[in-house]
């Protein structure tokens, strides 16, 4: 009997403990969160930016200096710190700031605010914030805003190097200034692009000579990589790529002679594409000298008399457009072609 009551008090032990290890092993429920998670991404560049927080809303409270106390530090958010990335590095208003992601920490003020990018970018709110761990520190100042129930981050006024990550809430807008180096940023991609399969085509050498050329960056190395293209395999364009450089640095004779030489091998769709180039810069007498040159070396594409017919019509010679949209139409077979020229042919004759 003795036996069976300790086995009974055991038992009964182990229901009773039963219920809270169970609880220990099961993991939480996931419901809705009374401050939303959110995030918003920019692309400067090649540079992304990105930000990642939690949207409390107003709820008819008072936000700056009451639910956001002023002097003290805040997560920018809700729950855990708000983060925001950077791909590359960059200038946040004008000071340098290395890639990587960083916990967005605010203290506001009634003037200026103080933004800091710390190097612990997993934290719940500000609570464990230390100044000793920001990678930097800037000011910032606030401005009125249209009224925003639910704290927002935007990004406005994007351009090719710059961004302004505004942070939004009840009736205050937090700019802050981003700048990226997008010329250095793209040429180290570059370079590190020519190392894979670009490497084995001209077309790759000659797309980042030409991006450096237009830009008037890096130039030296660059007039390496046309010359790599060229090695593959020398055409129009490659050769009119080293022609540039060779204007850059002022031997004007060397570069008309390889100019002359592109013009020389060029293909048909080659001289037409350039044609086009020429036409989109308002060069028009340039532009029909070249046309005029493939319908002279190509006199049964349609396409080329086309391409002849859209310059002289783009400078307002509507005797030889009409001539020579004509022949363009005579010698398609395109229905649709046919369609397109014909209807440029009425404009011109009514």
């Amino acid at each position: 009997m003795r036996a069976a009551a300790r086995i009974a008090a055991r038992l009964a032990l182990l229901a009773a403990a039963a219920p809270a290890a169970l609880t220990a092993q099961v993991p939480p429920l996931i419901l809705p969160q009374q401050s939303p998670e959110a995030s918003v991404t920019q692309t400067v560049g090649l540079t992304e930016i990105a930000i990642h927080y939690h949207r409390p809303a107003v709820d008819k409270r008072k936000i700056w200096g009451g639910l956001v106390p002023f002097g003290e530090v805040w997560r920018a958010g809700a729950n855990e710190n708000t983060t925001i990335s950077f791909s590359s590095a960059v200038a946040v208003e004008g000071q340098k700031l290395s890639a990587g992601t960083y916990g967005l920490h605010m203290i506001p003020t009634e003037k200026d605010w103080t933004v800091a990018f710390s190097n612990v970018s997993k934290a719940w709110g500000s609570f464990s914030y230390d100044p000793k761990e920001d990678a930097l520190r800037v000011t910032v100042q606030p401005r009125k805003s249209a009224f925003e129930e639910r704290l927002a981050y935007t990004f406005e006024d994007p351009t090719g190097d710059s961004v302004t990550a505004m942070l939004r809430w009840e009736e205050l807008a937090v700019p802050i200034r981003i700048a990226v180096d997008t010329h250095a940023v793209t040429v180290e991609s570059l370079r590190s692009q020519l190392r894979g399969l670009p490497r084995f085509s001209w077309q790759g050498w000659n797309g980042a000579a030409a991006y450096c050329l237009q830009n008037g960056v890096n130039l030296e190395e660059a007039e390496t990589w046309a010359d790599r293209s060229i090695g593959i395999n020398e055409n129009f364009t490659n050769l009119r790529t080293k022609a540039g450089f060779l204007e850059k640095k002022g031997d004007t004779k060397a570069a008309a002679e390889l100019r002359s030489r592109a013009l020389q091998i060029a293909t048909e769709t080659e001289i037409n594409a350039y044609g086009y180039q020429l036409l989109g810069q308002k060069k028009y007498d340039e532009a029909i000298g070249i046309f005029q040159k493939n319908v002279k070396d190509y006199p049964k594409s349609w396409n080329a008399c086309d391409s002849l017919a859209e310059a002289y019509m783009n400078k307002g010679d509507k005797k030889l457009a009409i001539e020579y949209y004509g022949k363009a139409l005579a010698m398609t077979k395109d229905d649709a072609q046919k369609k397109r020229i014909s209807e440029a042919l009425a404009k011109l004759r009514g």
